[in-house]
């Protein structure tokens, strides 16, 4: 594995600061990757939205020229495609397909839509991915104050012959250089991402969260209390895995927590959670799981919303609105 930082002479944003760049879309990842190329010294910057976008008065108002798709593409030698995955194949079909210059790239932070693939660039396009493994918000904040994201980079296409040198570039610009920037592929970021958000960050552990809570009220402990042992106090100790690594949580939690965590992972990552784990990720590198996705968005996301609306009801949730309450620093979203 090759990782780059800003010390090694081929990261620069040198190259980056030379080329025209279209951002298609400024939600997420769009608006965070937008400050930091501008900040990174690139000048030719458009934000491109589709007609009557709700993103039009706050990209005018931090102070970017907005284009068109279709005069964007035809503008851009790097169009990002920063816009929800599922659209992506539309998007390219419909829009950039006809409108790329020859000889122009096209870039995406996630490696979901040529993996499967969703888009079918044209043989005369470089295609690159830079895909910075966290939040926009938290790649902006990271940014300001002088640090930076580890960000994979990979290259599917390569007809200029500089397509590797224009992402390990932008990563630079993005500010990647900083913490690491990783060499990948489109498939191996793709397979990953979805496993692991599935298995253990959006699937595994909130699951778990819900039902140690339904558990607790269940056996007659007052929810508040169930909230914060099971979700308010999970951000301390994975905040202490990110810090320093499982061997920097043991040592930081008590010994009963240690001596609990080892007895209680051991009943519950039994041989049959591996196998289902394993099916997670079969179903990941079948394509299985992003067919199921798709129709799920072709018919209007009833399976998305159906979970949504479990969410929104649970007694955790009212729960933690009490809890989030007693702390104000938390900000606005503590009141929701």
């Amino acid at each position: 594995m090759k990782i780059y930082r800003d010390s090694d002479p081929e990261v620069s944003p040198a190259l980056i600061q030379s080329k025209k760049i279209a951002i298609i879309g400024y939600g997420n990842q769009g608006h965070a990757h937008a400050l930091n190329l501008r900040d990174s010294g690139v000048g030719e910057l458009v934000i491109a939205l589709r007609a009557g976008s709700k993103s039009r008065e706050v990209v005018t108002a931090a102070g970017f020229k907005i284009m068109g798709l279709e005069e964007a593409a035809a503008w851009a030698d790097i169009t990002m495609l920063l816009t929800p995955d599922e659209g992506l194949g539309d998007l390219y079909e419909d829009v950039l397909k006809d409108n790329l210059k020859s000889g122009a790239a096209i870039g995406f932070a996630h490696g979901l839509a040529i993996r499967f693939g969703m888009v079918k660039p044209r043989d005369d396009l470089d295609v690159i991915m830079v895909a910075p493994k966290g939040p926009g918000r938290t790649l902006r904040a990271l940014y300001l104050d002088n640090l930076g994201m580890p960000t994979l980079i990979a290259v599917e296409q390569d007809v200029s012959g500089i397509a590797k040198s224009l992402a390990i570039s932008y990563a630079a610009a993005l500010g990647a250089g900083r913490a690491g920037i990783i060499e990948s592929s489109f498939a191996e970021e793709c397979e990953t991402d979805l496993f692991t958000e599935q298995a253990v960050l959006c699937g595994g552990m909130p699951a778990l969260v819900r039902a140690a809570f339904e558990i607790l009220v269940e056996r007659g402990y007052t929810p508040e209390v169930a909230y914060i042992e099971c979700l308010h106090e999970l951000k301390q100790v994975v905040d202490l895995m990110w810090e320093g690594g499982l061997e920097h949580m043991d040592m930081a939690i008590s010994n009963t927590a240690e001596f609990g965590g080892y007895r209680a992972g051991e009943k519950l990552v039994t041989p049959a959670l591996r196998k289902k784990m394993e099916e997670i990720l079969d179903d990941v590198q079948s394509g299985k799981f992003v067919k199921e996705f798709l129709a799920d968005t072709k018919a209007g996301h009833p399976y998305l919303e159906k979970n949504r609306e479990r969410d929104r009801s649970h007694e955790i949730e009212r729960a933690g609105k009490t809890i989030r309450a007693l702390m104000p620093w938390l900000g606005d979203q503590a009141k929701k």
